[in-house]
């Protein structure tokens, strides 16, 4: 080999060492988990769940998705019937900053990621609470993380499964869950 092919060789194989440096530094949102709850894996593929609704405030816009199983449940009457939701169904919520969209002044479309928040259903697993696991997980922009939500959050958060319970009971009559299924 001359001189010429090794150097290449070598400023190639740095480089590559170091893409593969930052790709390993990057975090895998899917090793995030609430202290003694949730962890994100368990919700692994929640971008392609199909809607249930949506909802806003002055400080978030949100879009609420749920998994084959909850969405099976809704199309069941689930849980505005007095039912309860069976196990295995799953919800996300996405919160955004909100942002006036450029094409249209009066409409609000999502900005900035804020948080995920998962709830679970687990009727064993979780029977100190409804029935449900509960699960925020904050976004840091600037590290492009995931970090379980605390006290300190928006809304406040504890770091366990029963972190969103207390706010659930008051839906305690549709098995705790708040969301209704949009009309399609």
């Amino acid at each position: 080999m001359n001189r010429k092919s090794m150097l290449t060789m070598g400023i190639t194989t740095l480089w590559l060492a170091l893409l593969g440096g930052v790709a390993i530094s990057a975090q895998d949102k899917y090793t995030v988990k609430v202290p003694g709850g949730l962890a994100f894996s368990e919700f692994r593929g929640y971008e392609g769940w199909q809607a249930i609704s949506m909802s806003r405030n002055d400080k978030v816009v949100a879009m609420i998705l749920g998994n084959p199983a909850m969405i099976d449940a809704y199309k069941a009457g689930i849980p505005v019937n007095g039912k309860p939701v069976p196990d295995g169904a799953k919800m996300a919520k996405v919160h955004w900053k909100p942002k006036q969209s450029e094409f249209f002044p009066s409409a609000t479309v999502p900005g900035g990621l804020v948080n995920v928040d998962f709830m679970a259903k687990d009727s064993k697993r979780f029977a100190d609470s409804g029935g449900w696991g509960y699960a925020v997980f904050d976004y840091d922009a600037s590290s492009d993380t995931f970090t379980p939500g605390t006290l300190a959050g928006t809304p406040p958060q504890g770091n366990d499964a029963k972190c969103g319970f207390a706010c659930h009971t008051k839906a305690k009559t549709r098995d705790y869950v708040f969301t209704d299924y949009g009309q399609r």
